[in-house]
């Protein structure tokens, strides 16, 4: 049997693919995230250290928002919903809703959606829904957050309108 000094070439392509695969050297792209709450807001975002480096207006059709006492989104097939698509690593997405679940108590799970934006293109994205949450008025300021932006934006006035209607006290016959 012949011995040879040369590694086989498979071995090597094995080095290349680990150091690729190493933390250290592999970046992690942002994926497209549609946000309707108060993440709409670049400053609520910011506050969490995420700054997404592309969004657009989009609007998700076949659910309506609901604020009591955080944004969430329940399944509505004639109502429609508005936010930002914007792009987050799989770390910032897993660091902002944990910030949810462990500042503001709510846990929301991802969702595959398709949004269309403002010029008519449609994009996947992902949407983060509370499966359960106790409903209870919404703060002023929390609506504040959201219908500023959504105004900025702007978002239909009936969806602003609707937005501002979740002011505690304000619901006639909603949560």
């Amino acid at each position: 049997m012949r011995k040879t000094s040369r590694p086989f070439a498979h071995e090597g392509a094995n080095a290349v693919a680990a150091d690729m695969l190493a933390p250290s050297t592999m970046r992690e792209t942002g994926v497209w995230t549609f946000f309707y709450g108060s993440y709409i807001n670049l400053e609520v975002l910011e506050e969490v250290k995420l700054a997404p480096a592309h969004w657009e207006v989009a609007k998700l059709a076949g659910f309506d928002i609901v604020i009591a006492p955080r944004a969430n989104l329940v399944r509505a097939e004639q109502m429609c919903v508005y936010g930002i698509a914007a792009t987050a690593t799989h770390a910032e997405l897993a660091r902002l809703y944990a910030h949810a679940k462990d500042v503001l108590g709510e846990t929301y799970l991802p969702e595959a959606v398709l949004v269309e934006t403002r010029d008519g293109k449609w994009r996947p994205a992902l949407c983060y829904i509370a499966p359960a949450m106790a409903p209870r008025p919404a703060a002023g300021d929390y609506v504040d957050r959201i219908a500023g932006p959504a105004k900025k934006y702007g978002f239909p006035d009936w969806y602003v309108a609707r937005i501002e209607s979740f002011r505690s006290g304000s619901q006639e016959d909603g949560p």
